[in-house]
Formats: C-alpha cells, structure tokens, sequence
C-alpha cells in the first residue's frame, strides 16, 4: 500500500511540476501608450502618439497588429503615420514601437481609449487580444496659464538679487543686536 501511495504522489508530482513548466513557457504582452501635445508657433496643437509593444514572456508571438482607432475625425486631423501597424513576429524579450502625429482641430478634453493589440502563440490557435495603458485626458487648445512661467522667469531675473538682500539684512541684523550671551556675563558684571 505504501509503494502504491509513493507511485500516485509521484506521479501527481510530476503533472503539477510539468504544468508549472508547461504555463511559464508563455508570452506577456505589455504595451504602453503615451501622448504629448505641442503647441505650434502657428497657434496649432500637435498630439504625438506612440505605443510600445513589450514581449515579456518566453515564448515568441506572430503576426501581431496594433489599432488604435480612438482617434475621432471630427476633432482630430491626420498628420503623419496612421494608427495601425502590423509585425510577423515579436520575439520573447523584445519590443516594438508605432508612432503617428495628428493636430487638432478644436478645443476639447479628449479621452482616448486603450490601443488593441491582437497576436498568435505557436501553442494555442486562438487569436490573443491585449490592450494598452490608457492616456490621462488631454486638453487641446485649451487656455494655459501663464503665471508660473512668469515667477519663474523673474526667480531666474532677480533670485539672486533677492537673496545678495537678504544676506546683507541678516548680516546686519546679527552685528547690531548683541548677544544673549555676552549680555547676561554684562548684568553679573553690575551686581
């Protein structure tokens, strides 16, 4: 009975051990999307746009595609690139990057949705589907304020001019009061 219980826990063992090993051999797809916006001379904004494909697995994936079809036409007008991308492979470890340019056309707070990226694994023939880190909301010819850009630029003027002041003032402070010390030895000295 003994040999029979010491057969079954190991086989079980082994199973367990062979589908811990079986699930570690898998992709891990981490895409991550960023926007920036830039003011043009011309009074103009520009949202830069890009995704990162990261393959952190160990496992290569196919015929992998990138659509980030959250860009409305109706506010947005396209400028370089286009929002979709396709590779054959993405090898385990690597990563790729997309990038497009559109401009605004009207002022708004605009959330964009998450990009959508779909491959393959050589181990399951189902298409896999991951998706992106979304993008804090973006504000487009919006009004910037322009007060800290103004404190910083007198700072920068006038800093050290302000603190030459200040030095000087606590200079003079500390030379004309006089001591608590050498005050208190002064009032013994009468008595």
């Amino acid at each position: 009975m003994a040999t029979a219980a010491l057969i079954i826990f190991t086989i079980v063992t082994l199973f367990a051990v062979s589908s811990l090993t079986a699930s570690a051999e898998t992709p891990f797809v981490v895409a991550r999307k960023k926007a920036s916006v830039l003011k043009l001379k011309s009074g103009a904004e520009r949202v830069s746009v890009s995704i990162d494909i990261y393959n952190h697995g160990s496992l290569a994936i196919y015929d992998v595609s990138l659509a980030d079809d959250s860009w409305s036409t109706d506010i947005f007008e396209f400028v370089a690139g286009n929002t979709s991308n396709s590779w054959e492979k993405l090898d385990a470890g690597s990563h790729v990057s997309h990038a497009f340019e559109l401009e605004s056309k009207e002022k708004t707070t605009y959330y964009s949705a998450p990009a959508v990226i779909t491959y393959r694994i050589p181990t399951k023939s189902k298409l896999q589907v991951a998706y992106s880190t979304p993008i804090p909301a973006l504000e487009t010819l919006a009004e910037k304020a322009v007060a800290h850009k103004l404190d910083l630029k007198l700072l920068a003027k006038y800093g050290s001019h302000v603190s030459l002041v200040l030095i000087v003032a606590l200079f003079v402070r500390i030379i004309s009061s006089p001591s608590l010390k050498s005050s208190a030895t002064n009032a013994k000295k009468r008595h």
